[in-house]
């Protein structure tokens, strides 16, 4: 008899019984996860691009620490355009 599966009383097929209401706040709850999952995986990205916008920026900067001056031209416009790129990535744009 090692053939055949014995079932007992615990064996429940892994499912139960839900009213409509029940149903109704899984499903929602369910529908909020996924919401917040989505924005958490936009919010990781837009971390990611301003990681990677400020890290060469820092790095360039640390380059030669022994020198007293950088030498920096058209540093204005630069500046100005990094910022609006990061107010890009920060908006969600």
């Amino acid at each position: 008899m090692g053939t055949t599966m014995e079932l007992d009383e615990s064996f429940d097929f892994g499912f139960s019984i839900v009213d409509e209401q029940e149903l109704d706040v899984i499903q929602e709850a369910e529908e909020k996860l996924t919401a917040v999952s989505d924005n958490a995986d936009a919010l990781e990205e837009r971390l990611n691009k301003l990681y990677n916008m400020v890290m060469p920026l820092l790095n360039n900067l640390a380059k030669n620490p022994d020198k007293n001056y950088i030498f920096w031209p058209n540093r204005l416009a630069k500046i100005e355009q990094f910022r609006d790129a990061l107010d890009k990535v920060y908006q969600g744009s």
